[in-house]
């Protein structure tokens, strides 16, 4: 089946493919429908596969070979008859080998003619680079088997190499996960020059919001996008769309934080009526909670201090609760998770919920080493699950049933 490679802009898409297509392909097309307009003209009338693939030969010059040439359809979201087209390559030429990305491909506010060729591809999603891909670039390979190792079999990390990865993780709530931030950090160890590109990301994000729904449209979805970090600083983190403009509803911006969701550019943690198996069954579609799908981004966007995130000292800062419950969504998110909360009666709340196979895990996160809540309690002795994961400063440890987690080895959940 062709391939489609969602994800939001300027996560690495295009440099994926293209590495992918130098390294297991004698060659790579790469055509990318948003810079070239004749290209996608291409696909106005007749889109038989074998036409496609003979005019595409005769443009670039270029045999396209089955097994040996990787078509790749970049910015495909802009091309509707393009992403039609995939189902019939996969009924006709299926030796040919197809992938196509981009930023918004599937969205039903951007497919007003044509079909999603559905059951005729295969689909994966590109997240920002997790904490252990930070320490990859960073060229800290070696941490991440005792990572892994210590989390398995809850042992304590060494005290001066927690120490140390806890500096990384407060450096990586700085860079996130976008991958022109981290090589940035990488190449001059300088956090000078970070915010400038987060801030060129966000207005691009702000420029898409623009081109890719109508203009009474976009001024909704940029005016919820704006109201995340402000959503996230209340003490009680449920998205609110009163909060997004006096008198906002559902019916107001429903459509609106769904963009934002199907884009990529947020990460919806839904909240759940029942902790039983299956979650998604007793998920209450009505109350949730959005993140930025980037911590690096609400960092830039909240204009957080670095010198505070940077500390190693305990504060009262209550919006560090925050960024850490953000960093915590992206990483459940990027490891597969689907993300779920779990309330009682608004007398105890549960961070993070999720199901592993048979088993309900609820996770509960803190900024530092104060970990005292009833929450987990409370879910424990009403639900009888087996343990519970705590995700904080402290180093790992198993008591009481519950699975001390350190910040930095989220990515491992």
């Amino acid at each position: 089946m062709p391939l489609i490679i969602y994800g939001a802009r300027q996560v690495g898409k295009t440099f994926a493919v293209l590495e992918f297509g130098r390294t297991e392909y004698e060659q790579c097309l790469h055509i990318n429908f948003e810079n070239n307009r004749r290209a996608a003209s291409l696909f106005e009338d007749d889109i038989s596969p074998k036409r496609l693939v003979s005019l595409f030969e005769g443009i670039y010059g270029q045999a396209i070979t089955p097994g040996k040439t990787l078509l790749f359809f970049d910015e495909i979201q802009t091309c509707e008859r393009a992403l039609t087209s995939l189902k019939y390559f996969r009924e006709e030429i299926p030796e040919y080998h197809i992938i196509a990305a981009g930023s918004l491909p599937g969205l039903a506010l951007n497919r007003e003619k044509y079909s999603f060729p559905v059951g005729n591809v295969e689909s994966l999603t590109l997240f920002p680079m997790d904490f252990e891909e930070f320490l990859m670039a960073l060229g800290r390979d070696k941490l991440i088997p005792e990572i892994r190792g210590c989390y398995a079999e809850d042992r304590k990390m060494p005290g001066g190499l927690h120490n140390e990865l806890l500096e990384l993780y407060r450096l990586y709530l700085i860079t996130g996960g976008m991958p022109k931030v981290v090589k940035e950090y990488a190449d001059t160890e300088r956090l000078v020059r970070l915010l400038s590109i987060q801030n060129e990301i966000l207005d691009n994000y702000i420029a898409d919001m623009s081109k890719y729904a109508l203009a009474a449209e976009s001024v909704k979805i940029k005016a919820c996008y704006d109201s995340i970090p402000v959503q996230l600083a209340k003490d009680n983190r449920k998205f609110q769309y009163k909060t997004v403009k006096s008198g906002g509803s559902a019916s107001l911006f429903g459509v609106s934080v769904e963009w934002l969701f199907l884009s990529g550019l947020v990460l919806k943690c839904r909240r759940l009526n029942s902790a039983n198996i299956p979650l998604a069954a007793y998920t209450n579609h009505g109350a949730f909670k959005l993140y930025m799908g980037d911590t690096g981004l609400l960092i830039a966007k909240s204009n957080f201090p670095y010198e505070i995130l940077l500390s190693n000292l305990e504060t009262d800062n209550t919006f560090l609760g925050a960024i850490a419950e953000n960093y915590t969504a992206c990483a459940l998110a990027a490891s597969g998770h689907i993300l779920y909360y779990w309330e009682s009666d608004n007398t105890a709340e549960v961070d993070f919920v999720i199901q592993k196979g048979a088993a309900v895990i609820p996770i509960e996160v803190k900024a530092g080493v104060h970990v005292k809540s009833r929450s987990l309690s409370v879910f424990r002795e009403k639900y009888k699950n087996d343990y519970a994961i705590r995700i904080s400063a402290k180093n790992f440890g198993f008591e009481n049933n519950i699975k001390s987690v350190p910040l930095y080895a989220a990515f491992c959940v």
